[in-house]
């Protein structure tokens, strides 16, 4: 599984949490019903900007999304880590750097 289809599943795991349809999930975050689809699917590869949508609809911290790690080679642990990092910063969240 690749990263755009991680993302995708932890998104669609994380809505269904919720009981929210993908139509609730884009109203929440300003997207169409239509785009959640396919980033859930990983036919998208969405922008930083969609994904910090998506994190705050859900209104969880930005690591609920990005805990994708567990089954994870080391370079695609440091590509996660860089897009935690990155959307964290965007949130405007201090996180220390290790």
């Amino acid at each position: 599984m690749n990263l755009p289809e991680s993302v995708g599943n932890r998104i669609r795991e994380l809505r269904k949490a919720k009981g929210w349809t993908q139509e609730q999930l884009a109203e929440a975050a300003s997207l169409h019903y239509s785009y959640i689809g396919g980033v859930e699917r990983g036919d998208r590869n969405i922008s930083l900007e969609t994904l910090e949508k998506i994190i705050a609809a859900f209104q969880v911290p930005a690591i609920e999304v990005m805990t994708l790690i567990s089954s994870r080679n080391a370079e695609e642990i440091a590509a996660i880590t860089k897009i935690t990092r990155e959307v964290i910063a965007a949130m405007g969240i201090g996180l220390e750097k290790n």
